[in-house]
């Protein structure tokens, strides 16, 4: 069963800025996500970008916020590997997903024309509690 779905849109211009600032890179991502997306040469900011956009979508699909219910940045690792995109949770983000009894990630990240998406299915074998 399907307990949460997570959409998120956002402009790798944005996070280029973004990770010129002091702090963002070590502050949003873990060291495994940085070192998948500075092993991309042809453009890490691109898979920098469509890995935020899979965070926030595990934060929408999660019923949560980043900052609310404890959930932190870091909480979500989203990693590809040398396949499809997976998701990894921690802390409160895997208790959150634990309430809701997660069984299962789905992750699609995609990136074209200056922009990034992601879409995340969490589901469920089991009776989730109400958010």
């Amino acid at each position: 069963m399907v307990v949460g779905i997570g959409v998120d849109f956002v402009e790798v211009g944005r996070i280029r800025a973004a990770l010129r600032r002091a702090g963002f890179r070590d502050r949003v991502f873990t060291a495994e996500e940085i070192r998948e997306c500075q092993r991309r040469k042809r453009s890490p900011e691109e898979s920098f970008a469509a890995r935020f956009a899979g965070k926030e979508a595990v934060f929408k699909a999660l019923g949560r916020g980043v900052g609310q219910g404890g959930i932190g940045w870091k909480d979500v690792e989203i990693l590809r590997g040398d396949g499809a995109p997976s998701v990894r949770l921690r802390g409160a983000a895997e208790r959150r997903a634990e309430e809701l009894h997660v069984a299962r990630w789905h992750v699609a990240l995609s990136h074209a024309a200056g922009f990034a998406v992601a879409v995340v299915i969490a589901e469920s074998v089991g009776t989730p509690r109400a958010r």
